[in-house]
Formats: C-alpha cells, structure tokens, sequence
C-alpha cells in the first residue's frame, strides 16, 4: 500500500482495537512498513483517537522524520523488522495476554498452548520476554534471541507484541493471541483437550508454517 493508505489503515485498526477493549488509555502502539521508511503512532496517543496526519514518519533506520513524536516502544518494534521479514508490528496491553504474561507459571517456551488450530496457524508458539521498562532499548537484544522463529512474544508483566507480513495479518494475529490467552484462563483448572503433536505437525506442514 501508499503511505496514505497506510496511515489511513492505521487510524481505522487503532479505532477498531481501542473500542473493543483490547487496549485502554493511551496504551498500544502500531507501527507498519512504507517505502524508504516507517509509519508509527505517536507517543502518548490513544489508538482511538488517531490522526492520519499525525503520525509519525520515520526513515529506514528509525530517525523521525516528521509528524508527532514517535512511541517510545521503538526499539521493541525495529527489533522485529531488523530480525525477520515483516510489514507491520502490534503491541497492545490487552487483558487476557497481558494476564498471562504476569502470571509466574506462564511456560516461557510456550506462553500460548495449541488450545484451537487458529493459534497455530496464526501465531505459533509464543515465548516469554523478560520484563524491561517500557521502551527500554534493553529489549532489543532479548527480542533478537527469538525473532527469527517467533513472530509474536509476551513481554514479561507488559503484554503482547506480534508481526505480520501485513499490518491486517499483524491485527489478525494479536486478536488470535488474545482469545487464545482467554480460554487459556477460562479453562484453568478444568481437563482441557489441547491439540496433539501429530495435529500442530499437521498443521504445520498444511500450511506451510514456520
């Protein structure tokens, strides 16, 4: 897409994220791919409330360019681009992902279990980052030791980061994360019937995954 059609995609996401609850306040940030560069919401923005005209501009190598100032979750974002082929970044705080990401008996392997086949096909297995202060560049190098096989992380006590080809496949895939994390919760307790080895393996090998 133009980088109108970008911003423009941006805004109608982050309005569409914001009022269904999965991310409050001035919380979450996108970012997407144009040429020579990137667009990416403002610090302090509320997704709601965006503004195509506002967002930020930044070159190739993340220096902005233009617009408000950029989110302070740069250095988790670029390191998801330097790391594998991607379009767009998410990082939202929603409820049940971020729940998980706070919880001490999280498997920081495999935060997501293979709980429906849609989040496998979509997002895949799920590690654990280590709490960094919110837009710490200390994330980068914790993000480069799993980009290249994961395209999606929780980040420790802060909530989840995914990346797409696209920015549709990026919100598509951290609404997965989210109501995968959901009956992750819900079903607590109870003899839950996750999907076998021989099933993700199908998976797997159907849709040519990672």
């Amino acid at each position: 897409m133009n980088e109108a059609s970008v911003r423009d995609t941006i805004v109608r996401w982050g309005k569409s994220l914001f009022e269904r609850g999965l991310t409050a306040g001035s919380s979450g940030n996108i970012s997407a791919r144009v040429e020579n560069g990137f667009i990416a919401t403002p610090t302090n923005s509320c997704l709601g409330f965006l503004d195509p005209d506002r967002l930020s501009k930044l070159d190739a190598n993340g220096t902005h360019l233009s617009g408000d100032p950029p989110t302070k979750e740069l250095p988790l974002h670029f390191a998801f681009y330097e790391g594998r082929t991607c379009g767009a970044v998410v990082h939202l705080h929603s409820t049940y992902a971020t729940a998980l990401s706070c919880l001490s008996d999280t498997d920081p392997e495999d935060a997501i279990p293979a709980i429906t086949p849609y989040v496998v096909m979509r997002v895949g297995r799920v590690p654990v980052v280590p709490y960094t202060r919110p837009g710490s560049a200390e994330v980068r190098p914790l993000i480069a030791r799993i980009v290249a096989e994961h395209s999606a992380a929780l980040l420790e006590n802060h909530g989840p980061i995914v990346s797409g080809t696209t920015l549709d496949a990026a919100v598509f895939a951290i609404e997965e994360l989210e109501e995968a994390a959901r009956l992750a919760i819900l079903t607590r307790g109870l003899p839950v019937r996750h999907l076998s080895k021989t099933a993700v393996d199908d998976l797997n090998a159907t849709f040519k995954l990672r």
